[in-house]
């Protein structure tokens, strides 16, 4: 079965703080299915974080990076199957799954969410992670 990695990258990269080398992909096209990179408040070209210190600007720069992620790899926002939240709060809950409403608004995917002590870095307070299909 082929494999199409999207948006290849190294941690060295955008992590450069770390001391950190590993190769990823921001999503990888397994057949008909697409997984997604856990994706935050960060600009995928520039690597820039957005949205300090607001949950729903954080969730609404990662929902416009699922979308262009899976559009990237021949999907849509309606090809979602799964969904996990992460938050470094509860209290973020509503701001961000009202966010996330928005943009799956009649999609009816399954959801998971979990509530963490931390994310990779520290200004992030929610990562969003997608499982869909190509139909």
């Amino acid at each position: 079965m082929e494999h199409i990695r999207i948006r290849p990258f190294n941690t060295k990269d955008t992590y450069p703080e770390q001391s950190l080398s590993n190769d990823l992909a921001q999503a990888v096209v397994a057949g008909n299915m697409v997984f997604l990179r856990g994706q935050i408040g960060q600009d995928l070209d520039s690597y820039e974080s957005v949205g300090i210190g607001d949950a729903a600007a954080q969730a609404e720069k990662a929902m416009a990076n699922v979308k262009m992620l899976l559009e990237e790899a021949g999907s849509k926002l309606e090809e979602i199957c799964k969904v996990t939240v992460y938050l470094t709060d509860v209290r973020y809950r509503e701001a961000v799954y009202r966010v996330m409403g928005r943009w799956l608004k009649g999609v009816h995917a399954v959801s998971t969410g979990v509530v963490v002590s931390a994310l990779a870095r520290p200004e992030w307070l929610v990562e969003i992670d997608v499982i869909a299909v190509k139909a």
